[in-house]
């Protein structure tokens, strides 16, 4: 069961281990008195909306039938899923790590584009340093925010119609109404 609350107090026993902890939740767990649970609490984040990624996606494939419609006479075609991590790597957010080099092709199945920026030694043993991309639905408002005014930015030098700030900022509106970010 999952349920969004607020940590009430946290209290140390004066004999025994461990902590007692009271939280305040908006749904209250039934069936769970005297079972053992499994119990993970992390600070809530919300998401970004479903209208901010459909306004991505729409500029992503207004992208794609400009620079292919350009591209007639050659074979050379971007997807939308390319221009997408193309996007991705100049306005996304990204982690740097370091993995032994039998990792990368497993890590790179993980995440949506990552880039390796060369060897790299820890502890005497060969690793790889890899920059890796989160994918869009990973991003909270602000994070989105920033990916949407950077495709935008895109079309505005392609000389494309960019969509009416009114959509913008409604599809942005939309997710803090809805999400209090």
């Amino acid at each position: 069961m999952n349920s969004r609350g607020k940590l009430e107090s946290i209290t140390k026993p004066i004999l025994g281990k461990g902590y007692i902890v009271t939280l305040r939740m908006d749904t209250l767990p039934v069936d769970l008195e005297n079972k053992d649970l499994d119990i993970e609490i992390k600070v809530h984040r919300e998401r970004r909306s479903k209208d901010a990624n459909a306004l991505l996606w729409a500029c992503i494939h207004d992208i794609e039938r400009s620079l292919n419609d350009g591209c007639r006479q050659t074979s050379i075609r971007e997807s939308a899923w390319e221009i997408y991590l193309r996007l991705l790597k100049r306005y996304g957010k990204a982690v740097c790590i370091v993995v032994k080099p039998e990792a990368v092709e497993a890590v790179r199945k993980q995440w949506r584009e990552s880039e390796i920026f060369g060897d790299y030694e820890v502890n005497g043993q060969k690793a790889v340093q890899m920059l890796c991309y989160y994918g869009s639905s990973t991003y909270d408002t602000a994070e989105m925010s920033r990916l949407l005014n950077g495709v935008i930015s895109e079309m505005k030098e392609m000389g494309l119609q960019r969509p009416a700030s009114g959509d913008i900022k409604r599809a942005i509106e939309e997710w803090e109404k809805h999400h209090g970010t």
